[in-house]
């Protein structure tokens, strides 16, 4: 996966965000680009192997949630005191929104998915 994927993803995100009438460049607009951001660029570093991450918005019952999928089945350490500075960032902006973060492994293939959900503003 290359460099690039951070930014075609944050692409692809933000034409969801529109679709789902999120206004470009509100706060909550740049809280979860930059979520997509962190997550991608985890991807690039801590599974390097990984061809490819799947970014997914799913948005339902007032809430938004990004998923990142990749190939490593290690999953992130996101107990108190154990997430690097990226995770943490991500888990503090989703906290703003009244969201968390999340891990599980995947079912349909090999890897894993970090999820993250925000409230959607009003």
């Amino acid at each position: 996966m290359a460099p690039e994927a951070v930014t075609r993803a944050r692409e692809a995100v933000a034409e969801g965000l529109a679709e789902v009438g999120v206004v470009a460049g509100s706060a909550f607009a740049d809280a979860v680009l930059l979520v997509v951001s962190e997550l991608v660029a985890n991807v690039l570093r801590h599974a390097p192997r990984c061809p490819v991450a799947d970014v997914e918005l799913t948005v339902g019952a007032g809430q938004l949630i990004v998923g990142v999928a990749d190939a490593e089945p290690r999953l992130p350490l996101l107990g108190p005191g154990e997430m690097g500075a990226g995770l943490r960032l991500v888990a503090e902006l989703a906290a703003e929104y009244e969201g968390g973060i999340g891990a599980k492994l995947t079912v349909n293939r090999d890897g894993k998915v970090v999820l993250v959900r925000f409230r959607m503003p009003s």
